[in-house]
């Protein structure tokens, strides 16, 4: 499906545009792992199946009603050189960090921390029982930020971006704005990300602008999602991530019982990357360092 934009040039004459549709170009499944302390999930980016899509260094996906898959949660452990996104669906999570910063992540709320330079994190469940389910996204910083002070953007789900859509469904925005004109509360000069939570009913389509030269991905949550371009269709199922294509747009629509996906989108740095556990840098010898600096407690 091409979007058609008209505009009126001399009295009555015109000229159509096809904004260049975005497809499918490989599918990954992720791969069962753990990370912190015994916490289960779901590695998708980061994974010798995707290792990366730049910026986006990893993806991970936890889900469990099991206590003991993430109660252990992720004790303190340190961060330079990227950003952690973390989108929560279900439970709670209480953040604490070395600059003093605390507060509880809840269902529908989001938290965009900008490590920078060094920061000491823990992230813990705030439940006993019950599901947890959520998503950690990280995202690269340029070279020229890796050393910049720490800080963060966190919202309540209250205070997150809501579009109703005249289908039936719904769009919660993260970061980014949607074709109709809705801005998710995150801002970011960096990646200028898209991150879409995207709710559709049965077979109902929708077309979202994504910025030409960004590398974006999908993840299907719940249902069915088909990628429509150039009258080709690639149908991903739950729990899959489908990479895109380039282009300035993507059509997507939902199976027969309906679906949920997560749209992510950012601008690629196309910089040399060394990383190593919780670090992210561009040469060997900042990682080198990273490592001395944490070892002397110079981080926050």
């Amino acid at each position: 499906m091409n979007h058609i934009i008209d505009a009126t040039l001399h009295g009555s004459q015109q000229i159509s545009i096809k904004q260049s549709e975005r497809s499918v170009k490989k599918i990954v499944s992720g791969v069962k792992t753990s990370d912190g302390d015994g916490v289960k999930l779901t590695r998708i980016i980061g994974s010798s199946q995707l290792d990366m899509l730049d910026p986006f260094l990893l993806l991970d996906c936890f889900e469990s009603d099991q206590a003991e898959d993430y109660i252990g949660g992720f004790p303190t452990h340190p961060h330079r050189g990227f950003e952690t996104v973390t989108y929560l669906l279900n439970g709670k999570m209480r953040h604490r960090d070395s600059a003093g910063n605390e507060g509880i992540i809840e269902p529908g709320g989001v938290q965009w921390m900008t490590a920078g330079k060094g920061i000491l994190h823990s992230e813990m469940p705030e439940q006993e029982d019950g599901l947890l389910k959520g998503f950690q996204l990280w995202v690269n910083l340029p070279s020229h930020a890796k050393m910049k002070e720490p800080q963060y953007q966190e919202f309540l789900p209250h205070s997150m971006a809501c579009e109703q859509l005249t289908n039936g469904g719904q769009i919660n925005v993260i970061a980014g704005t949607t074709n109709q004109g809705t801005t998710g509360a995150v801002t970011n000069v960096h990646s200028e990300p898209l991150y879409l939570d995207v709710h559709l009913p049965a077979q109902q389509v929708l077309t979202q602008s994504i910025k030409l030269n960004h590398n974006a991905f999908i993840y299907v949550i719940e249902g069915e999602v088909i990628v429509q371009s150039a009258g080709n269709t690639t149908h991903i199922e739950a729990q899959k991530l489908a990479v895109l294509t380039n282009g300035e747009q993507v059509s997507l629509q939902s199976g027969l019982q309906g679906s949920r996906f997560l749209l992510i989108a950012g601008k690629p740095f196309n910089e040399p990357i060394a990383r190593h556990g919780p670090f992210v840098m561009n040469t060997r010898d900042q990682l080198l360092q990273a490592f001395d600096d944490f070892n002397q407690g110079k981080f926050i």
